[in-house]
């Protein structure tokens, strides 16, 4: 199965993440297919930046997305229609 998870980078206590799309039977930091994406928690206010339609192809394509990514697409959601 394919998931579209966060990918943890950064230095230590500084997290930074890709959102990734990958196989669900590979290691959260292992292999992945394409990244889709990048957030940053750790500055005022929070980066992220999102390919919402390539996340909007991979879950049409069967994907299933983590529940903190769901958070992310639905903030990012929220911004792009506000813009």
């Amino acid at each position: 199965m394919v998931v579209i998870r966060l990918r943890r980078m950064g230095a230590k206590k500084k997290p930074i993440y890709r959102v990734v799309v990958a196989d669900s039977k590979r290691a959260p930091t292992g292999k992945f297919i394409e990244t889709v994406g990048r957030y940053n928690p750790n500055v005022n206010p929070i980066e992220l930046e999102l390919d919402l339609e390539r996340v909007e192809h991979w879950v049409k394509n069967g994907a299933q997305m983590s529940d903190t990514v769901k958070s992310l697409v639905k903030k990012a959601n929220a911004v792009s229609q506000n813009a």
